[in-house]
């Protein structure tokens, strides 16, 4: 099946990360719009897409907090 793992249904990972844009919005309190783009440049999202590593298994709230860790490295980094 073009090399994808048929066990990973395209449409559970698309509706997966929905759930992390609306769980970091509520989180960060900001909008969907606003969470949408901090997920999609997020490194955690890059490693979504690499399914080989299996990240699609772990919980929406574990893969929020990696976002989440994410953004607070970023600006620590950014004040030092």
């Amino acid at each position: 099946m073009n090399g994808q793992n048929i066990l990973v249904n395209e449409t559970l990972v698309q509706m997966k990360y929905a759930r992390i844009i609306g769980l970091l919005a509520e989180r960060l309190q900001i909008s969907q719009a606003k969470a949408l783009e901090l997920f999609y440049n997020s490194e955690t999202y890059t490693n979504l897409n690499n399914r080989a590593n299996h990240l699609h298994n772990m919980s929406d709230a574990f893969l929020t907090d990696e976002v989440m860790l994410e953004i607070e490295n970023k600006r620590n980094n950014d004040t030092i």
